[in-house]
């Protein structure tokens, strides 16, 4: 290679080295040695191409080419103007998409209805020191809702111990890291905390606050229910309880207590809802007459059972339609290697599944109990929804200890795994409601604390609670256990990334670019 093409490469090397060092001092790294390192090597460049090509300097200096020259030089000035502009757009107008798998940029459906049905404006304030590690986080998420919600979402972040007043109105204790949501204004506005910063605690608060009155709901007991209590749990199954659905409930606003029917008459006037969850023992008839006056006059109920149970509530079930098959629900097809452990896609048009519907969600249901749906003998004034199905491939294995195929006279078809029972009661005298709401699911064990994470079935049975107990707004998909995953830089970090990524990688590109022009020219 001759001096003066190895001068022409470093010098335009050289240039671009000079022209970029206030670049790199100002935008990318903000390092006064990177600068003066790149500005130096860069004068050194050009002086190392002046002194190889001196003479056709002069020649390029004074002729047509200088203003071709010129002119390119001016596109590609304009060109990274545009390029700057479009950037800045992006970075402060623009619209975002959020690709990440479990969409942890973006609000959940629960979240954005709970923001649409505020009935005023609600401002969250984040109590935290500013050196505290979920400030960014806390911030990211106000930021969410508040673009979701601007006339009726507002925020602010405080450092507690420079805003006494407040902390010691809202009754935080020193250095709590705290997030209260108050509804309205003035001293006496109501107002909530969330239990943490996270999107699930926050939509939960904001139920809360809007909330009217208190949703109380009572699980039957005394038959070998599942507990709700972590103590009450079985030593050698520590994850059989409840605890887990009623901490969820008492979030989204419910109240959750157990309740014995033995020696009463009467479901209590306060109760928005019962529940029956893997009962094991029979249940007496004068406790069957409780449950039948209550459903008579309005009442609402979810009903929870398992493949072997008898809890002598089968003439109640009868009343509203619904006679449980007795075996195993299996599917040949949808299931999750093992028959007998139903994945289901299959839902009909049901308020309770239509978000799992539109959120693509399949519901896994391991040895679940299908139902029959009856024609005839029901109380007046029932209509019967089925819900949840298996596919065509199902049947009601009888003997699952044996083989694990349909056999002759074994129910087969699609079967029915949930479904929903109304009953119009609006003659009735002293009704709790002019219409009884009844939910029938096939399996329990969904409800316990060891399977409570699976959000398609958690989600199916919140938004049975919520329709059943007539809250609207609580029947939509949850915000998931989002899994992040993020990568921890400091400052020096993102200085030197930014450096490498805008300003070292696109110079290198550059001189490779122009000293492949170079060497085509001089071929």
């Amino acid at each position: 290679m001759k001096a003066t093409h190895l001068g022409q490469y470093l010098g335009a090397l050289g240039l671009m080295l000079l022209l970029s060092s206030p670049v790199t001092l100002f935008i990318t790294s903000g390092s006064l040695t990177a600068a003066v390192v790149k500005a130096g090597l860069g004068l050194v460049l050009v002086g190392v191409y002046l002194a190889t090509n001196l003479e056709s300097f002069r020649q390029f200096a004074s002729s047509q080419a200088s203003f071709a020259f010129l002119r390119s030089a001016l596109t590609v000035l304009v060109a990274l103007c545009g390029l700057v502009a479009l950037n800045y757009l992006a970075a402060t107008k623009g619209a975002r998409w959020d690709l990440t798998q479990g969409r942890i940029h973006s609000l959940s459906p629960q979240t954005v209805t709970a923001l649409e049905s505020l009935p005023e404006k609600v401002v969250a304030i984040g109590f935290l020191p500013p050196t505290h590690e979920a400030n960014a986080l806390l911030e990211s998420l106000f930021q969410r809702y508040h673009e979701q919600a601007p006339e009726r979402f507002e925020y602010q972040l405080l450092d507690p111990s420079s805003s006494p007043e407040l902390a010691a109105r809202f009754n935080l204790r020193a250095g709590q890291a705290s997030v209260v949501l108050v509804r309205g204004e003035g001293l006496n506005a109501p107002h909530t905390t969330a239990a943490s910063v996270s999107e699930q605690d926050l939509t939960n608060a904001l139920i809360r606050l809007t909330s009217v009155g208190t949703q109380r709901v009572y699980f039957i007991t005394g038959h070998g229910e599942w507990p709700l209590e972590k103590e009450q749990a079985n030593a050698a199954d520590p994850g059989a309880t409840l605890s887990e659905l009623r901490r969820q409930l008492l979030h989204e606003g419910y109240a959750a207590d157990a309740m014995y029917l033995v020696g009463t008459t009467d479901i209590p006037r306060d109760a928005s809802l019962v529940i029956i969850a893997g009962a094991r023992a029979p249940y007496t008839e004068p406790e069957v007459e409780v449950l039948r006056k209550y459903l008579a006059g309005g009442g609402r109920m979810l009903y929870f059972t398992d493949v072997g149970l008898e809890d002598g509530l089968g003439s109640l079930l009868a009343e509203y339609g619904i006679q449980l098959d007795e075996g195993v629900a299996a599917d040949s097809q949808f299931n999750s290697g093992n028959p007998y452990v139903l994945v289901s896609k299959f839902y009909s048009n049901h308020a309770i599944v239509k978000p799992l519907v539109q959120r693509n969600l399949n519901v896994q249901l391991p040895m679940v109990r299908s139902l029959g749906v009856l024609r005839e003998g029901m109380a007046p004034g029932v209509r019967v929804e089925p819900m949840v199905h298996t596919s065509q491939n199902g049947w009601v294995e009888t003997t699952p200890a044996q083989n694990a195929v349909p056999s002759d006279g074994e129910k087969a078809g699609q079967l029915t795994l949930a479904a929903a029972i109304t009953r119009d009661t609006s003659d009735t005298p002293d009704k709790r409601f002019g219409e009884a709401r009844l939910v029938v699911l096939g399996d329990s064990d969904l409800l316990l604390d060891s399977n409570w994470g699976h959000e398609p079935n958690r989600n199916l049975v919140m938004n049975a609670l919520g329709w059943a107990s007539h809250q609207v707004a609580r029947i939509t998909v949850r915000p998931p256990d989002r899994e992040v995953s993020t990568l921890e830089l400091d400052a020096s970090a993102v200085k030197r990334m930014r450096f490498l990524a805008t300003d070292l990688f696109p110079l290198t590109l550059m001189g490779l670019g122009i000293a492949i022009w170079l060497a085509r020219r001089h071929k």
